[in-house]
Protein backbone atom coordinates (compact mmCIF):
# COMPACT_ATOMS: atom_id res chain seq x y z
CA UNK A 1 0.00 0.00 0.00
CA UNK A 2 1.56 3.59 -0.60
CA UNK A 3 2.40 6.07 1.64
CA UNK A 4 0.56 9.11 1.76
CA UNK A 5 1.60 12.80 1.95
CA UNK A 6 0.20 16.00 1.43
CA UNK A 7 1.98 19.18 -0.03
CA UNK A 8 0.44 22.90 1.49
CA UNK A 9 0.95 24.85 -1.32
CA UNK A 10 2.19 24.92 -5.15
CA UNK A 11 4.60 27.20 -5.74
CA UNK A 12 7.68 25.68 -6.68
CA UNK A 13 9.56 23.88 -3.53
CA UNK A 14 5.96 22.24 -3.23
CA UNK A 15 6.00 20.85 -6.51
CA UNK A 16 9.19 19.42 -6.89
CA UNK A 17 8.85 17.88 -3.79
CA UNK A 18 5.24 16.27 -4.51
CA UNK A 19 6.81 15.45 -7.66
CA UNK A 20 10.03 13.75 -6.13
CA UNK A 21 7.56 12.00 -3.64
CA UNK A 22 5.53 10.80 -6.70
CA UNK A 23 7.98 9.39 -8.20
CA UNK A 24 9.51 6.87 -5.47
CA UNK A 25 5.61 5.59 -5.23
CA UNK A 26 3.71 7.52 -2.83
CA UNK A 27 0.41 9.25 -3.10
CA UNK A 28 0.73 12.94 -3.38
CA UNK A 29 -1.97 15.06 -2.78
CA UNK A 30 -1.18 19.08 -2.84
CA UNK A 31 -3.40 21.33 -1.18
CA UNK A 32 -3.43 25.25 -3.01
CA UNK A 33 -5.40 28.08 -1.62
CA UNK A 34 -5.50 29.56 -5.26
CA UNK A 35 -7.19 28.88 -8.13
CA UNK A 36 -3.94 27.93 -9.85
CA UNK A 37 -0.16 26.61 -9.13
CA UNK A 38 2.59 28.44 -8.48
CA UNK A 39 2.64 30.46 -5.69
CA UNK A 40 4.36 33.88 -5.89
CA UNK A 41 4.83 32.82 -9.13
CA UNK A 42 1.21 32.60 -10.58
CA UNK A 43 -0.35 34.46 -13.51
CA UNK A 44 -2.67 36.89 -14.51
CA UNK A 45 -4.33 38.33 -17.49
CA UNK A 46 -6.44 41.50 -17.78
CA UNK A 47 -7.18 43.69 -20.53
CA UNK A 48 -5.67 41.87 -22.98
CA UNK A 49 -2.06 41.83 -20.96
CA UNK A 50 -0.56 38.83 -19.53
CA UNK A 51 1.19 39.34 -16.36
CA UNK A 52 3.96 36.83 -14.54
CA UNK A 53 3.09 37.98 -10.54
CA UNK A 54 6.95 36.87 -9.46
CA UNK A 55 9.81 35.75 -10.61
CA UNK A 56 10.92 37.42 -14.20
CA UNK A 57 15.13 36.37 -14.30
CA UNK A 58 15.68 32.71 -15.71
CA UNK A 59 19.08 32.12 -14.24
CA UNK A 60 20.72 28.75 -13.55
CA UNK A 61 19.37 27.32 -16.65
CA UNK A 62 21.67 24.00 -15.56
CA UNK A 63 19.70 23.68 -12.27
CA UNK A 64 16.02 23.26 -14.54
CA UNK A 65 17.63 21.06 -16.42
CA UNK A 66 18.72 18.86 -13.75
CA UNK A 67 15.53 18.98 -12.57
CA UNK A 68 13.49 17.35 -15.36
CA UNK A 69 16.13 14.99 -16.33
CA UNK A 70 15.38 13.16 -13.30
CA UNK A 71 11.91 12.51 -14.76
CA UNK A 72 13.21 11.29 -17.85
CA UNK A 73 12.68 14.77 -19.69
CA UNK A 74 13.71 17.42 -20.76
CA UNK A 75 13.11 21.59 -20.31
CA UNK A 76 12.43 21.56 -24.19
CA UNK A 77 9.56 19.16 -23.82
CA UNK A 78 7.87 21.89 -22.14
CA UNK A 79 9.11 25.42 -23.19
CA UNK A 80 11.89 26.93 -25.16
CA UNK A 81 14.59 29.61 -24.15
CA UNK A 82 15.59 32.21 -25.17
CA UNK A 83 18.76 33.87 -24.55
CA UNK A 84 18.62 37.33 -23.99
CA UNK A 85 21.27 39.65 -25.23
CA UNK A 86 22.39 42.06 -23.70
CA UNK A 87 21.20 40.29 -20.59
CA UNK A 88 20.10 43.61 -19.24
CA UNK A 89 20.61 47.45 -19.33
CA UNK A 90 21.44 49.61 -16.30
CA UNK A 91 20.98 53.17 -16.44
CA UNK A 92 22.99 55.03 -14.08
CA UNK A 93 22.80 59.40 -13.85
CA UNK A 94 25.14 59.56 -16.48
CA UNK A 95 23.06 57.14 -19.13
CA UNK A 96 22.96 53.30 -19.84
CA UNK A 97 25.27 50.39 -19.89
CA UNK A 98 24.16 47.28 -22.00
CA UNK A 99 25.42 44.17 -20.31
CA UNK A 100 26.50 41.60 -23.32
CA UNK A 101 25.82 38.04 -23.19
CA UNK A 102 29.13 37.36 -24.85
CA UNK A 103 31.61 36.86 -22.20
CA UNK A 104 34.50 38.14 -24.53
CA UNK A 105 32.42 41.32 -25.25
CA UNK A 106 31.89 41.59 -21.43
CA UNK A 107 35.31 41.25 -20.35
CA UNK A 108 36.08 44.09 -22.92
CA UNK A 109 33.77 46.46 -21.22
CA UNK A 110 35.14 45.86 -18.12
CA UNK A 111 38.54 46.60 -19.26
CA UNK A 112 37.13 49.97 -21.13
CA UNK A 113 36.07 51.45 -18.35
CA UNK A 114 38.73 50.45 -15.56
CA UNK A 115 42.25 49.43 -17.08
CA UNK A 116 43.10 45.67 -16.27
CA UNK A 117 40.06 44.99 -15.39
CA UNK A 118 39.84 42.55 -17.84
CA UNK A 119 42.22 40.62 -16.17
CA UNK A 120 40.96 40.86 -12.59
CA UNK A 121 37.48 39.88 -13.88
CA UNK A 122 38.83 36.56 -15.61
CA UNK A 123 40.27 35.66 -12.32
CA UNK A 124 36.97 36.91 -9.94
CA UNK A 125 34.89 34.56 -12.15
CA UNK A 126 37.35 31.96 -12.01
CA UNK A 127 37.05 32.04 -8.94
CA UNK A 128 33.14 32.21 -8.82
CA UNK A 129 32.89 29.37 -11.58
CA UNK A 130 34.71 26.89 -8.65
CA UNK A 131 32.16 28.18 -6.34
CA UNK A 132 29.23 27.78 -8.43
CA UNK A 133 30.53 24.10 -9.21
CA UNK A 134 31.29 22.96 -6.04
CA UNK A 135 28.28 24.76 -4.35
CA UNK A 136 26.02 23.22 -6.88
CA UNK A 137 27.29 19.87 -6.55
CA UNK A 138 28.52 19.66 -2.51
CA UNK A 139 27.06 22.50 -0.70
CA UNK A 140 23.00 23.73 -1.95
CA UNK A 141 21.75 20.28 -1.89
CA UNK A 142 22.47 19.71 1.56
CA UNK A 143 19.36 19.26 4.20
CA UNK A 144 20.72 21.30 6.98
CA UNK A 145 20.39 18.60 9.02
CA UNK A 146 23.32 19.28 11.45
CA UNK A 147 27.24 20.18 10.93
CA UNK A 148 27.72 16.64 10.14
CA UNK A 149 26.86 16.77 6.81
CA UNK A 150 29.27 19.41 5.76
CA UNK A 151 32.07 17.17 6.76
CA UNK A 152 32.89 16.44 2.87
CA UNK A 153 36.45 16.14 1.92
CA UNK A 154 35.78 18.67 -0.71
CA UNK A 155 34.19 20.81 1.06
CA UNK A 156 36.71 20.89 3.69
CA UNK A 157 39.49 21.33 1.30
CA UNK A 158 37.56 24.39 -0.93
CA UNK A 159 36.30 25.94 2.80
CA UNK A 160 38.88 28.92 2.12
CA UNK A 161 38.29 28.90 -2.02
CA UNK A 162 34.66 29.03 -1.21
CA UNK A 163 35.57 32.56 0.86
CA UNK A 164 32.57 31.89 3.71
CA UNK A 165 34.17 34.34 5.85
CA UNK A 166 34.99 37.54 3.45
CA UNK A 167 31.93 39.50 2.36
CA UNK A 168 31.10 40.05 -1.64
CA UNK A 169 31.75 43.87 -0.81
CA UNK A 170 35.77 43.10 0.37
CA UNK A 171 36.00 40.42 -2.64
CA UNK A 172 34.77 42.95 -5.82
CA UNK A 173 36.63 45.50 -4.07
CA UNK A 174 39.97 43.22 -4.69
CA UNK A 175 39.34 43.06 -8.00
CA UNK A 176 37.81 46.59 -8.98
CA UNK A 177 37.88 50.13 -8.02
CA UNK A 178 35.15 51.56 -10.19
CA UNK A 179 32.16 52.57 -8.93
CA UNK A 180 29.81 51.20 -12.05
CA UNK A 181 31.64 47.78 -11.75
CA UNK A 182 31.33 47.56 -8.20
CA UNK A 183 27.56 47.30 -8.63
CA UNK A 184 27.65 45.17 -11.61
CA UNK A 185 28.98 42.60 -9.63
CA UNK A 186 27.16 43.61 -5.92
CA UNK A 187 23.54 43.95 -7.65
CA UNK A 188 22.57 40.36 -7.28
CA UNK A 189 22.92 39.93 -3.33
CA UNK A 190 21.35 43.54 -2.88
CA UNK A 191 18.27 42.84 -4.51
CA UNK A 192 17.93 39.11 -3.40
CA UNK A 193 19.26 38.89 -0.37
CA UNK A 194 21.40 40.88 2.32
CA UNK A 195 23.75 44.28 2.19
CA UNK A 196 27.38 43.06 -0.32
CA UNK A 197 29.20 43.78 3.33
CA UNK A 198 27.36 41.25 5.32
CA UNK A 199 26.77 38.61 2.21
CA UNK A 200 29.56 35.90 2.48
CA UNK A 201 31.76 36.00 -0.91
CA UNK A 202 30.61 32.59 -1.62
CA UNK A 203 27.70 34.42 -3.24
CA UNK A 204 29.78 35.51 -5.87
CA UNK A 205 28.34 32.15 -7.67
CA UNK A 206 25.72 34.45 -8.85
CA UNK A 207 27.85 36.19 -10.67
CA UNK A 208 28.61 33.30 -12.54
CA UNK A 209 25.25 32.27 -13.10
CA UNK A 210 24.79 35.90 -14.01
CA UNK A 211 27.57 36.25 -16.43
CA UNK A 212 28.91 32.94 -17.84
CA UNK A 213 25.20 31.31 -17.35
CA UNK A 214 22.99 33.81 -18.79
CA UNK A 215 20.21 35.53 -19.06
CA UNK A 216 17.32 33.71 -20.29
CA UNK A 217 13.60 33.87 -21.24
CA UNK A 218 11.36 30.76 -21.43
CA UNK A 219 8.91 32.03 -24.23
CA UNK A 220 5.67 32.56 -23.55
CA UNK A 221 6.52 33.75 -20.23
CA UNK A 222 7.91 32.39 -16.82
CA UNK A 223 4.44 31.18 -15.91
CA UNK A 224 5.53 27.99 -18.21
CA UNK A 225 7.83 26.95 -16.08
CA UNK A 226 4.99 26.24 -13.22
CA UNK A 227 2.83 24.51 -15.80
CA UNK A 228 5.93 22.64 -16.95
CA UNK A 229 6.06 21.06 -13.22
CA UNK A 230 2.42 21.27 -12.59
CA UNK A 231 2.09 18.77 -15.86
CA UNK A 232 4.98 16.49 -14.37
CA UNK A 233 3.62 15.92 -11.30
CA UNK A 234 -0.19 15.35 -12.81
CA UNK A 235 1.40 12.61 -15.07
CA UNK A 236 3.46 10.93 -12.12
CA UNK A 237 0.06 11.29 -10.46
CA UNK A 238 0.16 13.65 -8.49
CA UNK A 239 -3.60 15.22 -7.18
CA UNK A 240 -4.02 19.05 -6.64
CA UNK A 241 -7.07 20.36 -4.49
CA UNK A 242 -7.50 24.46 -5.30
CA UNK A 243 -9.10 27.11 -3.76
CA UNK A 244 -8.41 24.70 -0.69
CA UNK A 245 -6.63 26.94 2.03
CA UNK A 246 -4.99 24.82 5.17
CA UNK A 247 -6.56 26.42 8.35
CA UNK A 248 -5.36 24.46 11.23
CA UNK A 249 -3.09 21.42 11.73
CA UNK A 250 -4.26 18.75 14.44
CA UNK A 251 -1.60 17.21 16.64
CA UNK A 252 -1.47 13.83 17.69
CA UNK A 253 1.31 11.86 20.11
CA UNK A 254 3.53 14.56 18.08
CA UNK A 255 1.95 13.64 14.94
CA UNK A 256 -0.08 15.60 12.89
CA UNK A 257 -3.47 13.48 12.70
CA UNK A 258 -5.64 15.90 10.86
CA UNK A 259 -4.93 18.58 8.39
CA UNK A 260 -8.19 20.62 8.01
CA UNK A 261 -9.03 22.87 5.12
CA UNK A 262 -11.44 25.71 4.29
CA UNK A 263 -12.92 26.14 0.92
CA UNK A 264 -16.16 27.42 -0.65
CA UNK A 265 -18.71 25.16 -2.20
CA UNK A 266 -21.75 26.60 -3.89
CA UNK A 267 -20.47 30.25 -2.48
CA UNK A 268 -20.83 28.40 1.41
CA UNK A 269 -17.29 27.89 3.19
CA UNK A 270 -16.78 24.43 4.26
CA UNK A 271 -14.36 22.83 6.29
CA UNK A 272 -12.45 19.91 5.24
CA UNK A 273 -10.45 17.09 7.08
CA UNK A 274 -7.07 15.14 5.57
CA UNK A 275 -5.43 12.12 7.19
CA UNK A 276 -2.20 11.43 6.39
CA UNK A 277 1.14 10.03 6.81
CA UNK A 278 3.76 13.39 6.48
CA UNK A 279 2.74 16.92 5.93
CA UNK A 280 5.21 18.86 3.49
CA UNK A 281 4.55 22.76 3.84
CA UNK A 282 5.56 24.61 0.98
CA UNK A 283 3.31 27.33 2.92
CA UNK A 284 5.42 30.23 4.52
CA UNK A 285 7.26 28.37 7.33
CA UNK A 286 6.40 31.20 10.19
CA UNK A 287 3.09 31.13 8.83
CA UNK A 288 2.58 27.22 9.83
CA UNK A 289 4.42 27.52 13.16
CA UNK A 290 2.34 30.28 14.38
CA UNK A 291 -0.61 29.94 13.08
CA UNK A 292 -1.77 26.23 12.24
CA UNK A 293 0.38 24.78 14.81
CA UNK A 294 -0.29 24.60 18.59
CA UNK A 295 1.97 26.14 20.36
CA UNK A 296 3.89 23.46 22.12
CA UNK A 297 4.69 22.52 18.57
CA UNK A 298 6.51 24.97 17.38
CA UNK A 299 10.01 24.37 16.72
CA UNK A 300 10.92 28.18 16.68
CA UNK A 301 9.58 31.10 19.06
CA UNK A 302 8.36 34.53 18.30
CA UNK A 303 11.57 36.00 19.26
CA UNK A 304 13.53 33.89 17.26
CA UNK A 305 11.49 35.06 13.55
CA UNK A 306 11.39 38.46 15.19
CA UNK A 307 16.02 38.05 15.29
CA UNK A 308 16.12 37.21 11.64
CA UNK A 309 17.63 39.42 8.96
CA UNK A 310 15.03 39.38 5.88
CA UNK A 311 15.70 39.55 2.53
CA UNK A 312 13.52 42.64 0.68
CA UNK A 313 9.89 42.88 0.26
CA UNK A 314 9.01 44.76 -2.71
CA UNK A 315 6.60 46.89 -4.26
CA UNK A 316 5.35 46.05 -7.64
CA UNK A 317 3.44 47.48 -10.36
CA UNK A 318 1.97 45.33 -13.06
CA UNK A 319 1.04 47.90 -16.04
CA UNK A 320 -0.19 47.89 -19.93
CA UNK A 321 0.78 51.05 -22.21
CA UNK A 322 -1.12 51.69 -25.39
CA UNK A 323 1.85 51.95 -27.47
CA UNK A 324 5.56 50.67 -27.86
CA UNK A 325 8.51 52.03 -25.98
CA UNK A 326 11.61 52.63 -28.73
CA UNK A 327 14.76 51.64 -27.19
CA UNK A 328 13.64 49.69 -23.96
CA UNK A 329 15.67 46.28 -23.28
CA UNK A 330 13.61 43.22 -21.51
CA UNK A 331 16.00 44.05 -18.13
CA UNK A 332 16.50 47.34 -17.12
CA UNK A 333 18.02 48.34 -13.64
CA UNK A 334 17.92 51.78 -12.66
CA UNK A 335 20.93 53.04 -10.82
CA UNK A 336 20.25 56.32 -11.59
CA UNK A 337 21.05 57.10 -7.76
CA UNK A 338 22.58 56.25 -4.71
CA UNK A 339 23.23 52.47 -4.38
CA UNK A 340 24.63 52.75 -1.03
CA UNK A 341 22.02 54.85 0.45
CA UNK A 342 19.08 52.50 -0.91
CA UNK A 343 20.91 49.31 0.21
CA UNK A 344 21.12 50.96 3.81
CA UNK A 345 17.40 52.13 3.83
CA UNK A 346 16.72 48.13 3.28
CA UNK A 347 18.56 46.50 6.07
CA UNK A 348 19.70 49.01 8.05
CA UNK A 349 17.47 51.85 9.24
CA UNK A 350 14.94 49.76 7.90
CA UNK A 351 12.57 52.67 6.26
CA UNK A 352 10.95 53.48 3.27
CA UNK A 353 13.51 54.23 0.67
CA UNK A 354 14.05 58.11 0.11
CA UNK A 355 15.00 57.93 -4.08
CA UNK A 356 15.28 54.13 -4.67
CA UNK A 357 16.93 51.81 -7.06
CA UNK A 358 14.53 50.11 -9.16
CA UNK A 359 13.96 47.32 -11.72
CA UNK A 360 11.48 47.12 -14.94
CA UNK A 361 11.01 43.88 -17.28
CA UNK A 362 8.98 44.64 -20.03
CA UNK A 363 8.25 41.53 -21.09
CA UNK A 364 6.60 42.24 -24.78
CA UNK A 365 9.82 43.09 -26.12
CA UNK A 366 10.73 39.55 -26.18
CA UNK A 367 6.92 37.93 -26.14
CA UNK A 368 4.77 40.29 -28.04
CA UNK A 369 2.03 38.02 -27.58
CA UNK A 370 2.12 39.40 -23.65
CA UNK A 371 0.51 42.84 -24.77
CA UNK A 372 -2.33 43.62 -26.87
CA UNK A 373 -1.04 44.87 -30.24
CA UNK A 374 0.76 48.08 -30.52
CA UNK A 375 1.13 47.73 -26.36
CA UNK A 376 3.50 46.99 -24.40
CA UNK A 377 3.86 45.24 -20.82
CA UNK A 378 5.48 46.71 -17.83
CA UNK A 379 6.68 44.92 -14.73
CA UNK A 380 7.88 47.65 -12.12
CA UNK A 381 9.94 46.28 -8.81
CA UNK A 382 11.08 48.52 -6.02
CA UNK A 383 13.08 46.42 -3.03
CA UNK A 384 12.04 47.71 0.27
CA UNK A 385 12.37 46.26 3.49
CA UNK A 386 10.52 43.43 4.93
CA UNK A 387 8.00 44.47 7.65
CA UNK A 388 7.51 48.29 7.28
CA UNK A 389 3.99 49.76 7.95
CA UNK A 390 2.32 53.00 6.09
CA UNK A 391 1.61 50.89 2.66
CA UNK A 392 -1.78 52.37 1.72
CA UNK A 393 -2.39 53.86 -1.76
CA UNK A 394 -1.18 57.10 -1.43
CA UNK A 395 2.34 55.82 -0.67
CA UNK A 396 2.35 53.53 -3.82
CA UNK A 397 1.27 56.24 -5.94
CA UNK A 398 4.39 58.86 -5.00
CA UNK A 399 6.53 56.04 -5.50
CA UNK A 400 4.76 55.03 -8.96
CA UNK A 401 5.17 59.11 -9.95
CA UNK A 402 8.60 59.13 -9.13
CA UNK A 403 10.13 56.06 -10.57
CA UNK A 404 8.03 56.77 -14.12
CA UNK A 405 8.85 60.52 -14.09
CA UNK A 406 12.61 58.93 -13.59
CA UNK A 407 11.63 56.31 -16.51
CA UNK A 408 10.63 59.43 -19.20
CA UNK A 409 13.42 61.36 -18.19
CA UNK A 410 16.22 58.71 -19.30
CA UNK A 411 14.04 56.95 -22.42
CA UNK A 412 13.51 60.17 -23.45
CA UNK A 413 9.75 59.72 -24.05
CA UNK A 414 6.49 59.72 -22.12
CA UNK A 415 5.00 56.82 -20.60
CA UNK A 416 2.17 58.14 -17.80
CA UNK A 417 -0.21 59.02 -20.75
CA UNK A 418 -0.13 55.84 -22.32
CA UNK A 419 -1.34 53.72 -19.55
CA UNK A 420 -4.62 51.55 -19.80
CA UNK A 421 -4.16 49.24 -17.42
CA UNK A 422 -2.25 49.64 -13.61
CA UNK A 423 -2.42 46.92 -10.94
CA UNK A 424 0.12 47.47 -7.43
CA UNK A 425 1.00 44.39 -5.27
CA UNK A 426 3.42 44.86 -1.85
CA UNK A 427 3.11 43.98 1.54
CA UNK A 428 -0.48 43.73 1.96
CA UNK A 429 -1.12 41.57 -0.78
CA UNK A 430 2.05 39.49 0.11
CA UNK A 431 0.74 39.50 3.60
CA UNK A 432 -2.90 38.35 2.53
CA UNK A 433 -2.53 36.31 -0.65
CA UNK A 434 0.93 33.97 1.17
CA UNK A 435 0.97 34.70 4.57
CA UNK A 436 4.15 36.16 4.17
CA UNK A 437 6.56 37.25 7.20
CA UNK A 438 6.40 40.67 7.53
CA UNK A 439 5.69 41.14 3.88
CA UNK A 440 8.91 39.97 2.45
CA UNK A 441 9.24 38.42 -1.43
CA UNK A 442 12.94 36.69 -1.06
CA UNK A 443 12.87 35.34 2.40
CA UNK A 444 15.67 35.44 4.63
CA UNK A 445 18.92 37.40 3.63
CA UNK A 446 22.02 35.19 3.05
CA UNK A 447 24.31 36.21 5.69
CA UNK A 448 26.76 34.17 7.06
CA UNK A 449 24.48 32.86 10.10
CA UNK A 450 21.32 32.21 8.16
CA UNK A 451 23.73 29.76 5.67
CA UNK A 452 22.78 25.99 5.58
CA UNK A 453 22.62 23.94 8.93
CA UNK A 454 21.74 27.97 10.44
CA UNK A 455 18.51 27.97 8.26
CA UNK A 456 15.31 26.84 9.78
CA UNK A 457 15.22 23.06 9.59
CA UNK A 458 13.54 21.45 6.88
CA UNK A 459 12.22 19.22 8.99
CA UNK A 460 10.10 19.92 12.32
CA UNK A 461 11.65 19.34 15.92
CA UNK A 462 8.83 19.02 17.85
CA UNK A 463 6.16 17.26 14.98
CA UNK A 464 7.52 14.17 13.57
CA UNK A 465 5.61 13.70 10.23
CA UNK A 466 6.15 17.79 9.59
CA UNK A 467 8.79 18.87 6.90
CA UNK A 468 9.23 22.30 5.31
CA UNK A 469 10.49 23.30 1.96
CA UNK A 470 11.05 26.60 0.25
CA UNK A 471 12.29 30.41 0.87
CA UNK A 472 12.16 30.33 4.53
CA UNK A 473 14.53 26.77 4.78
CA UNK A 474 17.20 25.30 2.58
CA UNK A 475 19.14 26.05 0.23
CA UNK A 476 17.34 29.91 0.42
CA UNK A 477 15.64 32.53 -1.76
CA UNK A 478 15.30 32.32 -5.64
CA UNK A 479 13.60 29.96 -8.26
CA UNK A 480 16.26 27.27 -8.64
CA UNK A 481 17.08 26.92 -5.11
CA UNK A 482 13.19 26.31 -4.51
CA UNK A 483 13.62 23.52 -6.80
CA UNK A 484 16.44 21.75 -5.39
CA UNK A 485 14.45 22.66 -1.38
CA UNK A 486 11.99 20.62 -2.61
CA UNK A 487 14.06 17.90 -4.04
CA UNK A 488 15.70 17.74 -0.78
CA UNK A 489 12.54 17.86 1.47
CA UNK A 490 11.47 14.62 -0.70
CA UNK A 491 14.55 13.18 -0.08
CA UNK A 492 14.29 13.47 3.79
CA UNK A 493 10.86 12.29 3.91
CA UNK A 494 11.74 9.03 2.11
CA UNK A 495 14.60 8.28 4.36
CA UNK A 496 12.88 8.99 7.47
CA UNK A 497 10.01 7.30 6.61
CA UNK A 498 11.64 3.80 5.32
CA UNK A 499 13.75 4.05 8.24
CA UNK A 500 10.05 3.67 9.95
CA UNK A 501 9.11 0.90 7.97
Amino acid sequence: MKKEAIIIGSGFAGLSAASFLAKAGWDVTVLEKHNQPGGRARRFKAVGFTFDMGPSWYWMPDVFERYFKQFGRSVSDFYELVRLDPSYRIYWKDGPMDVPADYLTFRNLFESIESGAGDKLDHFIGEAAYKYQLGINKLIYKSGQSLIEFLDMDLISGLFRLDVFNSIKTNVARHFSNPKLKEIMEFPVLFLGALPEDTPALYSLMNYADIKGGTWYPEKGMYQIVEAMYLLAVELGVKFKFEEEVIALDIENKSIKTITTSVKEDGITIKKKYQTEVVVAGADYHHVEMDLLPKAYRSYSEKYWETRMMAPGCLIYYVGLNKKLSGIEHHTLFFDTSFKVHGEEIYKTKQWPTNPLFYVSVASVTDPESAPEGGENLFLLIPVAAGLKGDDEALRDSYFDMIVARMEKQLGQSIKDSIVYKKTFAHREFISEYHSFKGNAYGLANTLLQTAFLKPACRSKKVKNLFYTGQLTVPGPGVPPSLISGEIVAGEVIKAFRQNG
